[in-house]
């Protein structure tokens, strides 16, 4: 066998790989959408997500074994992106999983057989690590595999245990690295040293449980779960130095060094991480658009967002001044699409929202650079050479300036930054960052993991009958399974089966009781945890015990008020596309049983004519009594029919299509009326945008309405009873008020300033003479800044030659001085901007300005005399 693997392309690893599988028994099912099903994980994170309520014993697995290339996004290690060889945003994980089938013996053979027969790896060129504990595959892969002793290295639990969290399945891996110096030899094989050694393949054997003592109790259904990466193991096969040089990567990197003018292999080594950065972050961006996620400010909207302009900062940094990140998106496309057909699909939605981050990320860049103008000019004024870590950072995090072009832009005005302070404040938002850190908890519900291989999930009942009569399977206090608990206390309740909707699809949970025998409890809210409805309640009455027979019962009228809404949801949606945009796509909504808000994606505001125009397309259609038509399909033919999908929901390969024949038609697992008659009304309350491209309306419907139209009422009522007019009087009566407030300010304002100058006139004669110089340090009770400004500068004018220090306090809490200095005063050395701030600290503030004005505040006005006295003695040292 030679010594080095033969060169093979990243798909055809990947083919090589699901194939592999596929002959021995495994289902190749396709990747699992970024935007997962699992609630405590925000994005698609490792390859065995989607599988977690398998691995829970909660769900039953359709194939006993399964084959997978799935696509994971991880943004904890951004900063090592490009600069390591292996850091990725962006990443594919190529798993062969076994539910309760095959375990080591056989994985381990497979995992073995695949990296050296398929992928021709020569053997002498692997090493092995193994749980410290585990003898048994210790001894696999040295009698039955044959890797010497000496090249399997037992390893500690941080290394090769694996573990899903505090509690849940958990069990040791054994994973498996690739030599690039086998000549070194097999004494002292160090697997940490990244320059000698990958890790490609990890087989987790997943064999134990932990509860929440730390005890491990040997799961009934032992699982394996594996993972290899696909870029490690397009490197190693490829022999390029790093994961980026790859086919999978490169040919993006080629495309933006083209953009930028420059070729990757003769830059320094910033422009390749730039270059590599940019490669890896437009990947994810492609696919994360394409699995429908929006840039917005929260969640994974803010994760897309801000690898869109890490990618235009990084294009700045290698000197792309204009719009770019489409052409490179397109390359980005071109590699995945035959792999993940979608992002061809969806190539016009993905570069829409490319090019309206981008260009709106160009122009906040351009503020950044007129703030550091601003703060390299302040520098320079003070005649320092420093521009501080703190300002910055503050350009980096606000505007998105790296360090490095902020550097650039000092160096040419002779200036530096202070590199350790800026380290400082990186510091604290790595620290703000670690506590939403993205692990897999594989916990539902705190002990509710324990109990899963011993109940079955929840049925619901929900959509024929408003009441049941079911079983409690578990109860629990705070997270903590009791087996009874008595009235007073909130509980957290799973039945076999249960009428209550469980919040999903941005439907909240039903509202309504449980009862038995002597015993009620109120539920306030329901959530889905995996396939188990979590009932949220107090017990009212009684005692509640496992094992009790109840009556599960819905509060109808809630449930009525938010099936109104949900279908109204549906309406919108068709209605925005008809008459606003046929590629309008919702981005979020909600269901409750008093309104629906309902978020779409929208480059642009709705007119007032095309709001109305929708709202009253809603009501024809709830006039026109549209029957409605659920029925249970496969996915593929609901598609074929035309049925919109839900934003963020996950679909197996049956799915519920709620249709209003000709009217609307989605996928939905929502409770929804029978015919749109039952809805009443509709009516918009409010169209506005809340993030980039997203638009959000919010309205009400059927019974919710009367209590807005009375809450609007009293309102009218109100106002036309205070001002004394009819209520269609009264938008000109406040128009007429609003000018009176308007022209009373005025008054109030210039009335404010000539008190304060005759306040000031009587402090002329407490001014004091130090040589050529007079000084005068007052305090003006209750005014305001702008006044004591005012009075300040008539005080300098008056006296000449001289200095003005004075404060106010002009509401509770807040402080306010001003120094004015004559050219004489500067020459002495004294600054208005630096003396005024310096007092100001006294007082819990601080301010500046120019030499020889200034103002600044404070927050404790106690200090204010104190303050003044600390200025007059200054004044006497400085001048006397």
């Amino acid at each position: 066998m030679s010594s080095n693997p033969q060169s093979i392309g990243g798909n055809e690893i990947r083919a090589k790989f699901l194939n592999f599988y596929a002959q021995r028994e495994h289902q190749i099912l396709p990747s699992a959408s970024l935007v997962p099903e699992d609630p405590t994980v925000l994005l698609t994170i490792a390859g065995m997500l989607p599988f977690k309520p398998i691995f829970l014993g909660q769900r039953t697995p359709e194939f006993k074994r399964a084959t997978t290339s799935q696509k994971c996004i991880r943004t904890n290690d951004i900063e090592n992106v490009g600069r390591t060889k292996r850091h990725h945003t962006f990443f594919e994980m190529l798993g062969n999983f076994s539910f309760g089938d095959y375990f080591k013996e056989q994985a381990i053979a497979w995992g073995w057989e695949i990296s050296t027969e398929v992928f021709g790896l020569p053997k002498e060129r692997l090493v092995v690590s193994v749980f410290e504990e585990d003898d048994e595959a210790f001894a696999i892969w040295r009698d039955q595999i044959g890797v010497p002793a000496a090249r399997i290295k037992r390893m500690g639990a941080d290394d090769n245990f694996w573990v899903s969290g505090p509690t849940g399945p958990c069990g040791p891996c054994s994973e498996i690295y690739y030599d690039f110096h086998p000549e070194r030899g097999d004494d002292n094989i160090d697997l940490e040293d990244d320059t000698r050694f990958i890790e490609f393949y990890n087989l987790v054997f997943m064999q134990y449980n932990r509860d929440a003592e730390g005890n491990l109790t040997p799961l009934q259904n032992k699982n394996i779960d594996t993972g290899m990466g696909l870029e490690r193991m397009a490197q190693i096969l490829q022999q390029v130095p790093n994961n980026y040089e790859t086919d999978l990567i490169f040919p993006i990197i080629e495309t933006a060094a083209k953009i930028a003018g420059i070729n990757y292999h003769s830059s320094d080594e910033n422009t390749k991480v730039s270059l590599k950065v940019i490669g890896d972050h437009v990947r994810s961006v492609v696919h994360m658009i394409a699995d429908e996620i929006r840039a917005s400010n929260v969640g994974r909207g803010y994760v897309l967002r801000r690898l869109i302009r890490r990618v235009v900062r990084h294009g700045r940094l290698i000197g792309i001044t204009g719009e770019f990140i489409n052409q490179v998106a397109e390359t980005a496309i071109a590699l995945s699409e035959s792999a993940y057909p979608n992002v061809r699909q969806r190539e016009a939605t993905i570069k829409a929202e490319l090019q309206r981050e981008e260009a709106n990320f160009l122009k906040t860049l351009d503020r950044g650079e007129k703030l550091l103008a601003e703060i390299i000019a302040e520098v320079k004024k003070q005649g320092r050479t420093v521009i501080s870590g703190e300002s910055a950072f503050r350009l980096y995090d606000t505007y998105g300036f790296p360090l490095e072009l902020t550097q650039e832009i000092a160096a040419e005005n002779h200036l530096t930054i202070d590199e350790d302070d800026f380290n400082v404040e990186m510091q604290k938002q790595v620290e703000r960052a670690k506590a939403a850190h993205e692990t897999i908890d594989l916990t539902v519900q705190g002990s509710l993991d324990k109990l899963a291989e011993h109940i079955h999930a929840t049925e619901f009942l929900g959509y024929t009958q408003p009441a049941a009569t079911a079983k409690v399977e578990v109860l629990l206090v705070d997270g903590v399974s009791q087996e009874a608990a008595e009235a007073g206390t909130d509980v957290q309740i799973v039945l076999n089966q249960t009428p209550f909707y469980a919040e999903s699809g941005g439907q909240i949970g039903d509202r309504g009781y449980i009862s038995g025998d002597g015993v009620v409890v109120r539920v306030e809210d329901v959530k889905k945890e995996s396939d188990f409805f979590v009932h949220f309640g107090r017990i009212e009455r009684g005692t509640l015990c496992v094992g009790d027979i109840v009556t599960a019962q819905i509060d109808w009228a809630c449930r009525r008020r938010a099936q109104a809404n949900h279908t109204a949801t549906h309406l919108l949606q068709a209605a925005l596309k008809k008459i606003v945009d046929e590629g309008i796509s919702q981005a979020g909504s909600l269901v409750s049983f008093d309104r629906l808000r309902f978020d779409f994606n929208c480059p642009r505001a709705l007119t007032p004519e095309e709001v109305q125009q929708v709202e009253e397309q809603i009501n024809t259609w709830i006039s026109e009594a549209h029957s409605a038509k659920i029925e249970v399909l496969p996915l593929a033919e609901a598609k074929a029919r035309g049925a919109v999908a839900m934003f963020g929901e996950k679909y197996g390969d049956e799915v519920r299509v709620i249709d209003f024949p000709g009217v609307s038609m989605e996928l939905c697992g929502g409770t929804h009326v029978s015919n749109t008659a039952e809805i009443g009304v509709f009516k918009i309350i409010t169209e506005a945008g809340v993030a980039s491209g997203v638009r959000r309306i919010e309205a009400v419907s059927g019974p919710a309405i009367l209590d807005y139209l009375n809450i609007r009422d009293k309102v009218v009522k109100d106002l036309s009873d205070r001002f004394k007019v009819k209520p269609e009087e009264l938008p000109d009566r406040i128009t007429t008020l609003q000018s009176e407030l308007r022209n009373a300010e005025k008054q109030l304002e210039t009335l404010k300033g000539q008190l304060a100058i005759a306040k000031s006139d009587s402090l002329l004669q407490t001014a004091t003479t130090l040589g050529e110089h007079k000084i005068i340090v007052a305090e003006l009770e209750g005014v305001d800044p702008e006044s004591l400004k005012t009075a300040a500068e008539r005080l300098l004018q008056k006296i000449g030659n001289g200095a003005v220090v004075l404060g106010s306090v002009p509401e509770a809490g807040k402080v306010s001085l001003v120094a004015a200095f004559s050219p004489e005063v500067n020459k002495k050395g004294l600054q208005a901007g630096k003396f005024v701030g310096a007092i100001a600290k006294i007082c819990g503030g601080g301010g500046g300005g120019r030499p020889n004005l200034a103002q600044a505040g404070g927050r404790d006005a106690s200090k204010l005399p104190t303050a003044l006295e600390q200025a007059q003695s200054d004044l006497n040292s400085a001048l006397g």
